[in-house]
């Protein structure tokens, strides 16, 4: 688990090679695996494989969503607040989970905000993404979460640059 934590990086650039459905499944099985506050599970996901839609998904927001246009397969990670008043957190886990299966199985991830981001004209970022998407009023998308094969290289952390001032015990 350490490894895969060092080696875990936000991937940004993709080649053009699908994502294998095993992958796929392997990946959406580790979101469904993730804690959730009272196991309430309040979570839904949206798989967007269609380039079309992924470059519509890419002008959600003034800038940070060039990973969507060139993905093969993004994730759009939403939530109903009415199930759930941890319903932030639980939906961050699940990315979060996703992100890290990305990496052990060889593929890259990003997370791409979109709660409370907004176009350069002011039009929110999340009623953008559901109409695209057919999302039903009510629900919150937290971000979308792009995967792929990395067409970038990324070197693991330096465990010597962890930031371990930033540790407190047991007082500030």
């Amino acid at each position: 688990m350490h490894d895969l934590l060092l080696r875990r990086h936000s991937i940004r650039r993709y080649t053009d090679e699908p994502v294998d459905a095993g992958d796929v499944k392997t990946i959406i099985e580790a979101a469904l695996l993730a804690p959730s506050s009272k196991s309430v599970r309040p979570w839904e996901f949206v798989l967007v494989e269609k380039r079309e839609d992924l470059e519509r998904l890419a002008s959600c927001k003034a800038n940070g969503t060039r990973p969507i246009a060139s993905c093969p397969l993004a994730v759009v990670v939403c939530a109903d607040p009415a199930r759930s008043d941890m319903y932030i957190e639980d939906m961050s886990i699940t990315a979060a989970y996703m992100q890290l299966q990305a990496t052990a199985l060889g593929l890259g991830a990003c997370w791409i905000q979109v709660r409370g981001r907004f176009t350069a004209d002011g039009e929110d970022a999340e009623e953008i993404v559901r109409e695209i998407l057919g999302i039903p009023p009510g629900y919150v998308v937290e971000c979308i979460v792009t995967l792929g094969h990395p067409d970038e290289e990324r070197r693991p952390v330096d465990p010597a640059k962890l930031l371990w001032e930033k540790v407190h015990t047991e007082r500030w």
